[in-house]
């Protein structure tokens, strides 16, 4: 009899839940508009079983903690819990599946070769090479599948401190040398194409425009040179900054080029003529790094402030600022918009653009992070550092 008062007794506490079941999924988030499963399980870390849609099914198991914070899951749901007086945990699952993040993150490779800090790091445009320059005046490219060394690239006289490669993937820009020469590799052959010459300063940022047509270099000389990359010539100096430039970024358009300054500053260009378009302020140390958004609405920048800026790239409106760095030497959009990563004092920290929260923070590398880029897919991440390592990180 007792054994029958209470199973019915968890029978009404279970119908109660169910009753609330709407309610309490509503604030679990924005987008949950009904609780569609409920599972007991006695463990102390939930789990339940949960395809799309929510449809129980046990070959493919997702988990949840009682803080409703999810594990390190691809298919998760977000999830409410509620505790009987007989210790059972009963999880609620809401229709209201986890969109794809940055914020599940792992180390899957460190790949060494280079003698000294590695400051610049880029994926092809396939996605299947990555290439990194740094202070022992290399340029290494490395597979991505295997982490082996393909080809080490020799030629300059100082430090490389930015590389880039054009949107077919065929040709790579490094610069860097305290003579301004900007190379041009063949990324087949691993062969010298050219040498760029006209900076008269160190070079401290390349960037392909969108079309591959053309290159824009930024220098300690002040100056911003947007280079023909067929025939090598120099078609343009954009000139009015007052200081250092430190990073220089195509629109994804190509109309527009963003220029940050050692001053603080960051200006907007008009590409085809050269003409300053808006000159925007608001950090208080050296923009070392900016970035248009995919969609060119939007544009980042890092700096020695320790902060991160977003910018409304049509008028220069600050849209947020994320705090919580030290010395941020790089930032890059993913390539669906939503996160931001940023490469500071020994770690990547990963933002969501919407909300400005920080997602995750990437631990590993024992010196400042000088470089941070996603794959094409946005399925992972490269970072390069003052350790002397290049890092792959996969991002679920």
């Amino acid at each position: 009899m007792k054994r029958l008062s209470l199973y019915l007794l968890t029978v009404v506490i279970l119908l109660v839940l169910l009753a609330a079941c709407g309610e309490t999924a509503a604030t679990t988030t924005a987008t949950t508009t009904a609780a569609t499963t409920v599972a007991a399980v006695t463990t102390t870390d939930a789990t339940i079983a949960a395809t799309s849609g929510n449809v129980i099914n046990p070959s493919n198991t997702a988990t949840v903690s009682l803080l409703n914070t999810p594990t390190v899951s691809p298919t998760i749901y977000t999830a409410t819990t509620a505790t009987t007086a007989t210790a059972t945990t009963i999880v609620i699952a809401t229709n209201a599946p986890l969109s794809a993040s940055p914020a599940f993150s792992e180390l899957i490779r460190t790949l060494s070769g280079h003698s000294d800090a590695v400051i610049s790091v880029a994926y092809s445009s396939d996605g299947k090479t990555l290439a990194s320059g740094g202070l022992d005046k290399s340029v290494k490219l490395w597979d991505v599948a295997s982490g082996k060394l393909l080809n080490t690239l020799n030629g300059h006289s100082d430090n490389v401190r930015s590389v880039a490669f054009s949107p077919d993937g065929k040709t790579l820009a490094s610069g860097g040398s305290a003579d301004g020469a900007i190379e041009l590799w063949d990324i087949a052959t691993g062969k010298l194409l050219n040498t760029l010459n006209g900076h008269s300063g160190f070079v401290k940022s390349v960037a392909f425009s969108s079309d591959g047509k053309s290159l824009a270099s930024g220098s300690l000389d002040k100056s911003i040179k947007l280079w023909d990359i067929a025939t090598g010539k120099e078609l343009r100096t954009l000139s009015g900054s007052s200081d250092f430039i430190m990073s220089v970024a195509f629109s994804p358009d190509g109309k527009s080029l963003a220029s940050g300054s050692y001053d603080g500053s960051i200006k907007l260009w008009d590409s085809a003529t050269g003409k300053e378009l808006l000159t925007i302020s608001g950090h208080s140390g050296t923009v070392t790094s900016v970035a248009f958004s995919p969609d060119g609405k939007s544009l980042a920048s890092g700096s020695e402030d320790g902060n991160v800026k977003l910018w409304d790239a049509a008028s220069g409106k600050l849209l947020n600022t994320l705090t919580g760095s030290n010395y941020v030497m790089s930032v890059a959009f993913s390539p669906d918009g939503k996160s931001l990563a940023s490469g500071s004092d020994n770690s990547i920290k990963l933002w969501d653009i919407a909300t400005g929260k920080l997602l995750n923070t990437l631990s590993g590398h024992a010196g400042f992070v000088y470089s941070v880029a996603f794959s094409p897919d946005g399925k992972s991440l490269v970072s390069g550092s003052a350790d002397k390592s290049v890092k792959l990180w996969g991002l679920r």
